[in-house]
């Protein structure tokens, strides 16, 4: 795990830590939720470039892209890419997660 995802993660467990401080435990998403979806990650930054792109894989075959690239060339980094990249993939696992679990509770009812 890079420094941008040990933030990342920390981030997000300070948050579920916080969420369970103050019993909130109705049925939610947790980072670690998010985390065990995904099965393969790929990341391509298109020659000629600042273009780089985050594909993940989730556990159901589905893939989600992330991608970055700076305004000016001279700020390209491929670790920065790949970070940005692949954090903008994961928020969109949130979404799709979030929308299977409401969907599931609204069966339960």
């Amino acid at each position: 795990m890079n420094s941008w995802e040990k933030f990342k993660m920390s981030s997000d467990e300070q948050i579920e830590k916080e969420l369970q401080a103050k019993n909130l435990n109705a049925p939610r998403l947790s980072p670690t939720d998010i985390l065990n979806t995904i099965v393969a990650e790929q990341f391509y930054v298109f020659p000629g470039t600042v273009l780089t792109v985050c594909c993940i894989t989730l556990q159901n075959g589905y893939n989600v892209v992330g991608k970055s690239a700076p305004v000016s060339p001279e700020n390209f980094d491929e670790e920065m890419g790949r970070k940005i990249a692949r954090t903008e993939a994961i928020n969109q696992i949130w979404a799709l997660e979030g929308y299977l679990l409401k969907s599931k509770l609204k069966e339960q009812i």
